[in-house]
């Protein structure tokens, strides 16, 4: 308790962030479709979006390192809150694709600074009780911002302008801090190969995690806005599927302690095959919300699970590593997909949107089903590490306030230790920084 009372500041400043943060990822979309712009534009500056939170992840830390935590929160802030403004007045898909690629970098940046700045002032014993607090304001404050977004028209500036205020608040709490700030940001290494040779079950489910809700944050205003009378229709089509990967996060995750996660992760895509046709199915139904809240929880808890598979096929001492390439895996996928996922919907249907997301589960169910083939993976459930919840919003400096952080190294690592484990630390991906990058996530 007493941790959590030195993080007041923060954690508030956290929460009126993610407000504005949720209502400008519905808002953008949303507004780039009523000025004219195509869905594959669309698509496109999605993408932007993501490609901006990777870059983010390479390049801010040595901002963070320079000018110090305070400093770069209102520094990222500002700059965040006139992206946001300058999308308002402009109409050409040129500076919206320049626009949301700086958006992306400064929203991971922010995220870097608050998830450093949690891991420094957070013990070990306490981690997991602030990990799923802070996972829980992420959620919490992005749903609040989708009923924000109903305060005006989106043709209008108002809901822009208070997505921005509520970011200019988020400045306050941290500015008035008397907390010290944290110790300069450690780095650390991408290594996709790592992650591929530990689990490949988890790399699979990382990357359809990244396609599939990426292009949901990206596009899936846009399909609501097709089918919706209202943008009240767009805002609970949305909401939805937040409370939905929420509620089922903990379910999923306390039976992912129990057996095999590599067999979660293909019920979790076979549920996400069901699922995505039955949004398709249900347009403009009564029962279309349902199938939108299953689709959440569905697909949104494929993000922690395979964190979680990952974590139980390396080290306590690879865990950083390994949760930055899950991560920066995630923005990739997310980065790519919705510029054919937009271009699908402009040449047939919005509903070709929800039918991809079937269509790319089912190639990957098939694929996940082989690796539980794969005995020399298998981790007994008695050895798995503790599920904890984890958000694609998120910088890979939260890993750091997981209990399964190098803090509680113990014991070697699992069966993935014979692999051969030193062969893999010679692998040439860029270094980033171990607070960099999401809760995608999104779009």
């Amino acid at each position: 308790m007493r941790t959590l009372l030195t993080l007041t500041s923060l954690l508030i400043s956290t929460a009126l962030l993610l407000v504005g943060q949720g209502m400008q990822l519905t808002l953008l979309p949303l507004r780039a479709s009523s000025i004219g712009l195509s869905d594959f534009i669309i698509g496109v500056s999605a993408s932007a979006y993501f490609m901006g939170f990777v870059a983010g992840c390479l390049l801010i830390p040595r901002i963070i390192a320079k000018v110090g935590h305070i400093r770069s929160f209102a520094v990222l802030t500002a700059i965040m809150m006139s992206a946001i403004l300058a999308l308002e007045t402009l109409d050409g898909w040129v500076p919206w694709l320049l626009l949301r690629f700086l958006t992306g970098a400064m929203i991971c940046g922010l995220y870097t600074v608050i998830e450093s700045w949690l891991n420094d002032q957070t013990s070990a014993e306490s981690r997991g009780q602030v990990l799923a607090i802070y996972t829980f304001i992420i959620l919490a404050s992005m749903a609040v911002g989708q009923v924000l977004i109903n305060v005006g028209p989106v043709s209008s500036a108002t809901p822009f302008i208070l997505a921005a205020i509520f970011m200019a608040l988020a400045i306050v709490p941290v500015g008035l801090t008397s907390r010290l700030a944290p110790a300069p940001i450690e780095s650390t290494r991408i290594r996709f190969s790592l992650l591929y040779q530990r689990s490949r079950a988890a790399f699979a489910g990382t990357l359809l995690s990244g396609l599939v809700v990426g292009s949901f944050w990206a596009l899936g205003a846009v399909f609501a806005r097709r089918y919706g009378t209202s943008m009240a229709d767009v805002t609970w089509f949305i909401t939805a599927g937040i409370a939905g990967g929420a509620l089922f996060q903990y379910p999923i995750g306390w039976l992912s302690d129990r057996i095999d996660r590599r067999y979660v992760l293909v019920c979790l895509s076979i549920g996400a095959i069901a699922t995505s046709a039955a949004v398709a199915l249900t347009v403009q139904h009564s029962a279309h919300l349902v199938a939108v809240f299953l689709f959440g929880a569905m697909t949104m808890p494929l993000y922690a699970i395979s964190l979680a598979t990952a974590a139980d096929n390396s080290s306590a001492e690879e865990f950083v590593e390994i949760g930055t390439s899950v991560l920066l895996l995630n923005a990739l996928g997310a980065a790519s997909a919705p510029i054919l996922l937009g271009q699908l919907m402009s040449l047939y249907d919005a509903t070709a949107l929800f039918w991809s997301f079937g269509a790319l589960s089912a190639v990957f169910t098939i694929y996940l089903a082989i690796q539980t083939r794969d005995k020399g993976q298998v981790v007994a459930a008695e050895d798995q590490v503790p599920f904890s919840a984890a958000a694609t919003e998120a910088a890979p400096t939260g890993f750091g306030l997981d209990p399964r952080g190098p803090e509680d190294a113990v014991g070697d690592l699992l069966p993935s230790e014979s692999q051969g484990q030193d062969e893999y630390h010679t692998a040439d991906e860029p270094e980033t920084d171990p607070a960099a990058v999401n809760h995608a996530q999104q779009g």
